[in-house]
């Protein structure tokens, strides 16, 4: 769980059917005791890429600033740079993204916010679907 650190960067498939990709960076609170024995406070930055209809959700719905929650697998990975350096990745391919809290918190945690993100319903833990996008979603 974390907040965006910018919007996603989306991308679609030049092949058919295209397909999208989208990828961003959580950061995700670290809590420590330093060698004061003081409690501390860092941050992890978590790169997350999301396929298909995964990501499209994130295109159309995450902005910086919005808190998430993510479950899904490590995946790693090399290249090598333009310097012939060989780079190593760590990613978090998402399996299950939602919000982690409502659109009237999140506003108030940040000024990003689009107007149009669905809410959770702080009463029972459903998310609310904003009147005229039911014939968008991929369930309907």
């Amino acid at each position: 769980m974390g907040r965006l650190t910018r919007d996603p960067d989306v991308r679609y498939s030049q092949a058919e059917p295209t397909s999208c990709v989208a990828r961003y960076t959580l950061a995700v609170d670290r809590r420590y005791v330093n060698k004061n024995d003081a409690n501390a406070q860092s941050a992890d930055f978590i790169q997350i890429v999301a396929f298909g209809k995964s990501g499209e959700f994130a295109e159309k719905y995450f902005k910086k600033g919005t808190k998430v929650v993510v479950t899904g697998r490590i995946q790693t990975g090399s290249y090598t740079n333009k310097e012939g350096v060989k780079v190593y990745t760590t990613d978090v391919v998402a399996e299950d993204q939602e919000f982690a809290e409502s659109k009237n918190t999140s506003s108030a945690n940040s000024s990003a916010q689009s107007s149009d993100v669905p809410s959770a319903n702080a009463g029972d833990g459903f998310m609310n679907i904003p009147d005229g996008i039911d014939e968008e979603l991929p369930f309907n």
